[in-house]
């Protein structure tokens, strides 16, 4: 690890989140400030991807729940190489930017996820996850793998104290999802104050009895971060790791609510910048060993690209059938000639009745059709016709 270029690119993500979020003059500084170092060993040193082609399918993903930090990944982004041009983080939060308030799919190039409400991005994380297993159980062979990444997640207090995302969590515990790991910013404070005015959860140990690895450490010592998503991919588990914090870290209101969310203001900035050891007086900086560090990379990351590619062709060519389904799956063609459903008008049926039909058609149709209602398969009539409850080939 490059040290001193992970310091580097920690320190321009706090200098361009901090900017775009006082140009705006609205944004949440906390996470950006609070947690860059991960940012920076995260898409430095731990994530498989290409900037180049931020559409490989075997590409490590990274989903963003704690969304309101958005700044953090579009920094990030930027330094990295993906298509997040400097005049989109110089319109954060404006109408026609690529960098909205919060992150949303298909608007900007490497982000995964709409992040939603809070607890939303880490239920997508696992839903991600749920899909790399059942693409590597139908698609890899004894001779070669073609699916084989992870799916990553930053999670705040807040996040977890959403429903949605202990539903998601214990469902992921259920599966042994042992392909997601997630990162916890422990920095225990929200808008109002110290969380544990209103969440005092043991975290650790609610994760451990959803059935989940907790490994703990500290946000700021990135060789530390590296060291525990080893470990946490040796274990047969989804993991959280949780990283103790401080929110707004450098800022002159650090470790309050304060600095969660709304811009600095031009003194906290400019106290910030010295915090840190940034020019004062140039905005959105970027220091030249975080260029440097990520376009030193690019070469390396293609050709992991396009190694997977000639790994790819060779099982295209040893399994054509598989290749069929694997092209199906990927434009959403159907896989099998199967007729529509209809109704007519005046026919009397319960609409879970009508609903299986229609379900079984889609599932018979397209061979990636994936649904689910918990242990309600019988009276909810989700139950698909030659099948266990499975996916349907």
């Amino acid at each position: 690890m490059n040290e001193k270029a992970i310091n580097a690119v920690a320190a321009s993500v706090r200098s361009l989140s901090m900017d775009a979020i006082q140009k705006a003059n609205s944004g949440h500084p906390g996470i950006p400030l609070g947690a860059a170092e991960l940012a920076a060993v995260l898409y430095g040193e731990i994530l498989k991807y290409n900037p180049a082609d931020s559409k490989w399918p075997d590409r490590d993903r990274f989903a963003m729940s704690a969304g309101h930090g958005s700044m953090w990944l579009y920094s990030i982004l930027h330094l990295a190489g993906y298509d997040v041009p400097l005049d989109d983080i110089k319109t954060f939060r404006q109408v026609g930017s690529k960098c909205p308030g919060h992150p949303e799919y298909g608007e900007t190039d490497g982000v995964e996820n709409t992040s939603g409400p809070l607890g939303q991005g880490v239920s997508m994380a696992v839903g991600m996850a749920i899909a790399e297993t059942m693409l590597a159980a139908r698609f890899n062979t004894a001779a070669r793998k073609i699916v084989d990444h992870y799916t990553y997640s930053l999670v705040g207090e807040g996040c977890l104290q959403e429903g949605i995302s202990s539903e998601a969590s214990s469902l992921a515990g259920h599966l042994k999802l042992n392909k997601l790991i997630v990162f916890y910013d422990e920095n225990k404070i929200s808008i109002d104050g110290p969380t544990d005015i209103t969440f005092t959860d043991d975290i650790a140990k609610r994760y451990e009895a959803y059935g989940w690895n907790v490994l703990k450490g500290d946000m700021y010592n990135p060789a530390e971060i590296i060291r525990l998503v080893a470990e946490a991919k040796k274990g047969g588990k989804p993991t959280l790791i949780m990283l103790k914090s401080i929110i707004g870290k450098y800022a002159p209101k650090q470790g309050t609510p304060d600095v969660h969310g709304a811009a600095l203001g031009p003194d906290g900035v400019k106290a910030a910048k010295e915090a840190i050891g940034l020019p004062v007086d140039k905005e959105f900086y970027v220091l030249p060993e975080a260029y440097d560090y990520f376009n030193g990379q690019k070469a390396a990351r293609a050709q992991k690209e396009a190694d997977w590619k000639k790994e790819f062709d060779a099982w295209s060519a040893e399994n054509p059938e598989l290749r069929r389904q694997w092209d199906a799956f990927y434009s959403d063609s159907a896989t099998a000639d199967v007729p529509d459903v209809t109704f007519k008008t005046g026919d009397s049926m319960a609409t879970r009745d009508a609903s299986a039909k229609v379900i079984n058609m889609i599932a018979h149709r397209y061979g990636n059709f994936v649904g689910g209602s918990a242990d309600l398969m019988g009276p909810n009539k989700t139950k698909l016709d030659d099948c266990d409850g499975r996916l349907h080939a």
